[in-house]
């Protein structure tokens, strides 16, 4: 589970977005980032978060943050799931779990009394020079943004 803290340095990653471009953290020193994990594209929670996260970009963009999907869904997952609710920020296609484990987010959860592992749905909020600002561990799907800003 999450054994990063507050304060501490966000561990740089390397993955494919949707469009498979590569995308590396180190590539966006000097922004703030919202970095957001969640479970599987187009399942109503994630839809519901994503698009919350969408409706609220401009403002996001306006206070200097860029924003960053995580799931480990492929990359055609993660372009159709774009596409379709036309999401203006990188989905990054995590399939070998690099950045979900880094950020320990996966792990053990009980849903309808069944037990299984997979992502907790997590959101780190990084500063402009790549340290944690924020960590969100209950998302609240409708008013994310709220919760961040």
């Amino acid at each position: 589970m999450i054994t990063l803290k507050i304060g501490g340095k966000a561990p740089d990653f390397e993955v494919n977005n949707q469009k498979g471009e590569t995308i590396k953290l180190k590539d966006f020193l000097g922004k703030k980032i919202v970095l957001f994990f969640y479970p599987k594209a187009s399942t109503p929670g994630c839809t519901m978060e994503a698009k919350n996260l969408r409706d609220n970009y401009t403002e996001f963009t306006k206070k200097g943050y860029d924003i960053i999907g995580v799931s480990a869904d492929s990359e055609k997952r993660q372009l159709n799931f774009s596409i379709k609710n036309e999401l203006p920020y990188n989905l990054l296609a995590d399939e070998e779990k690099e950045v979900i484990n880094a950020y320990g987010v996966w792990g053990p959860k009980k849903f309808m009394g069944r037990e299984y592992d997979g992502i907790h749905r997590t959101t780190f909020v990084i500063d402009e020079k790549g340290f944690i600002e924020d960590i969100i561990t209950k998302v609240k799907t409708k008013v994310h943004t709220e919760q961040i800003l």
